[in-house]
């Protein structure tokens, strides 16, 4: 019932939504007025996994190190463009991306990979065929031109399968830089510190709010666009998050 709740008070504000919930034992939880979303920062996951696939095929390498000031400074979320060492491992820059949602470290393996081959990876190689990433972080003249990134429910759940499937290695390492997410604002909003291991990414912009993840016991996700009133959304990531993670 309180779900319930939830989902009609997301309604009465004409927020766009889709909700997913699987602890693998039982049929899973879906309740959505929408399917297609901005991406937010969401986009990292599928672009760690092309990574991933690519270092598979051994066309990427995260112990090589990354240049910094290879792309401008682009602001928003993370840190790393203050960093006094200029020169880090991909792997580290991996790590930024998801761990702090740095843009600049996005940028940095948007330009190791080249956004056409993403593309090709996301669709032919993970199966990914409604994930767009069309332009880098922050690039608002892109956006402009009408190119842009987005997600898509059933891609989100697949995001699930595809880390499954990775080998126990690189799995381990995807766990650990999920896990590095500190931002608890969302789905762990009112869960107690240091109480639940979630390994998930959140994702934010005007107008959009995001957190998909996943524990050692249950998946799930809330996906939130057209957001006028934040204060209230969080409210709905939170008592989803209290009533299903575990």
């Amino acid at each position: 019932m309180e779900e319930i709740i939830q989902f009609f008070t997301l309604d009465q504000m004409n927020v766009e939504y889709a909700f997913y919930f699987s602890d693998r034992q039982n049929p899973p939880v879906f309740q959505a007025n929408q399917q297609r979303f901005r991406s937010a920062s969401i986009i990292k996951v599928p672009i760690l996994l092309a990574w991933l696939e690519l270092e598979k095929e051994g066309q990427v390498d995260r112990r090589k190190l990354c240049n910094l000031d290879g792309e401008p400074r682009v602001g928003g979320a993370g840190f790393a463009e203050l960093f006094t060492t200029r020169e880090i491992s991909y792997a580290d820059i991996l790590l930024m991306m998801i761990a702090t949602s740095d843009n600049l470290c996005t940028n940095l393996i948007l330009r190791e990979i080249g956004l056409p081959r993403l593309q090709k990876v996301l669709q032919e190689k993970l199966g990914l065929h409604h994930t767009r990433c069309e332009r880098k972080l922050m690039d608002y003249a892109a956006r402009d031109r009408g190119l842009d990134n987005f997600i898509d429910a059933a891609d989100c759940i697949a995001f699930f399968r595809l880390i499954e499937k990775l080998a126990p290695p690189e799995q381990t390492w995807v766990r650990s830089l999920l896990l590095a997410n500190t931002d608890s604002a969302l789905l762990m909003r009112s869960i107690p510190r240091d109480t639940l291991d979630f390994h998930h990414k959140t994702g934010s912009m005007t107008g959009v709010l995001h957190d998909w993840g996943f524990t050692d016991t249950c998946e799930i996700f809330l996906l939130t666009q057209n957001v006028t009133d934040e204060p209230a959304v969080f409210e709905v990531f939170g008592e989803l998050g209290k009533q299903f993670l575990r």
